[in-house]
């Protein structure tokens, strides 16, 4: 892939767009719909959002049983980034600065009226403020960014931002993190999993199956405003937008496209809230590896796992 980085700016003119090129063992996912040999997940939107744009037309949900489900959504490959053993916990943030950002994430069944998946684990897993991820923290994020030991943190460098969670009565996880940078060629977006069958153990969630794999975005107008803030300006370069995104696929909720609700208004560095639910098939697996990258196309410079 060519790439033109313009220093300075977010605004992403480099890229050409590709819309939901999520790619696992040759098989492609396109328009929320899963083609040969994809498992399937659902998701909604729940609460309510501080952006026009990011506003889904799917009905708001709740955590509690529903007699109608969600629409389909596919699960995409885990990229590169991922590693195994991720702590349980709430906070995930060790002292990495950036802008405040919880999440309310809400597991159900689809198969079964869309009621609360009690015990279900939620596994999350993103970059920092500059677009470096835990255990990969000489991975290059694109245009010009400070070195990673250099935002003063005493995080462990194979841990940060990296966690479970399990699920309550209600289905329902909550995680303190903060707001995520970007890298080339991504846009902003947040890893997940959903865990069903296995444990907590030893401080990790051991045994069970994957029953979906996707990520989070965040609304363009969001993003950009956050990123004028410290310590995102510090990186600068071309930030991809959720059009020109390879994993992305327009959907809105149901291409997990987070409702954010802001903490303070005209103050966006007070923080986010945000919200998604998602419907699974207990019964199914997909772990989203085997693809190789995100989308097919690994970032810039990026090596294997720190150890």
């Amino acid at each position: 892939m060519t790439e033109n980085h313009q220093q300075g700016t977010h605004k992403d003119t480099s890229i050409t767009r590709r819309r939901a090129i999520a790619v696992t063992g040759g098989t492609v996912v396109a328009g929320g719909l899963g083609v040969a040999g994809y498992q399937t997940a659902y998701a909604e939107t729940t609460g309510t959002t501080t952006a026009t744009t990011a506003t889904a037309t799917t009905a708001s949900a709740t955590s509690t049983s529903s007699s109608t489900c969600m629409q389909l959504m596919s699960s995409v490959t885990e990229g590169p980034y991922y590693l195994d053993g991720a702590l349980v916990r709430k906070d995930i943030t060790e002292g990495k600065s950036g802008v405040p950002l919880t999440l309310r994430l809400t597991v159900v069944d689809a198969t079964d009226g869309c009621t609360p998946v009690p015990g279900a684990a939620v596994e999350i897993w993103h970059c920092d403020a500059w677009g470096y991820y835990s255990g990969y923290t000489t991975a290059n994020p694109g245009g010009s960014a400070p070195a990673e030991s250099e935002d003063g943190s005493t995080a462990n460098d194979n841990t940060y931002l990296r966690g479970y969670q399990i699920a309550n009565a209600n289905g329902v996880v909550k995680f303190e993190t903060i707001f995520p940078g970007w890298y080339t060629p991504r846009t902003c977006h947040i890893h997940v999993k959903v865990h069903t069958g296995g444990e907590k153990e030893d401080g990790t969630y051991e045994g069970g199956k994957v029953n979906y794999t996707g990520q989070l975005f965040f609304d363009d107008e969001i993003a950009q405003e956050i990123f004028t803030l410290e310590p995102y300006s510090q990186h600068t370069g071309s930030y991809t937008t959720l059009d020109n995104d390879m994993v992305y696929d327009g959907g809105g909720a149901v291409g997990g496209l987070l409702t954010l609700k802001a903490v303070k208004k005209a103050d966006p560095s007070r923080g986010y809230k945000g919200f998604l639910t998602f419907a699974i098939d207990p019964d199914a697996e997909n772990t989203g590896a085997g693809g190789g990258g995100e989308g097919g196309t690994p970032p810039s410079d990026a090596p294997s796992a720190s150890s």
